[in-house]
């Protein structure tokens, strides 16, 4: 299990509503590279949404689903990630000040990355999803210039 927390310059709704579209799921998702389709009634309970990972033409079709969803307050999902298995993701999201703190959880629970958890895997997935929550951050604040905390990225 991975957990990542991050503080976010934004009400718990701002967030969610990220989260809750979920056309904007690769662009805050690491490892994502683009969206397929997104199920209408997307993020109830059951809904489902299809995304792709790689770099073409070497593509591989997922998808994700909601488990559990209370709206501006927690999101669990069952990510399949291919060729890795399936993780269960949980966000939480709480009132901080004027702000949102999101806990993100990642735990595999299929496949080989379930097989072959340990602390090594930890430190990756969690890595992973420092990101994951920075690119959640930039779009939940709707960001016109870098965060002072961004690091410094040559092209």
């Amino acid at each position: 299990m991975a957990t990542v927390e991050t503080y976010i310059e934004g009400t718990p709704s701002e967030v969610y509503s990220v989260l809750a579209n979920g056309w904007y799921y690769s662009g805050w998702v690491v490892g994502t590279s683009h969206m397929r389709a997104v199920e209408e009634a997307w993020p109830a309970a059951g809904s489902r949404l299809f995304h792709a990972s790689g770099v073409w033409p070497a593509v591989l079709a997922d998808e994700t689903s909601i488990d559990e969803v209370l709206p501006n307050e927690r999101l669990v999902m069952t990510a399949r990630g291919r060729p890795f298995g399936e993780a269960r993701i949980e966000i939480d999201l709480a009132v901080e000040g004027d702000g949102t703190r999101v806990t993100l959880t990642e735990t595999p629970i299929q496949g080989p990355a379930s097989w072959m958890h340990n602390r090594l895997a930890d430190l990756i997935l969690r890595r992973r999803n420092v990101e994951s929550l920075a690119r959640l951050a930039s779009m939940s604040e709707r960001r016109t210039a870098p965060h002072s905390t961004d690091p410094e990225r040559t092209p």
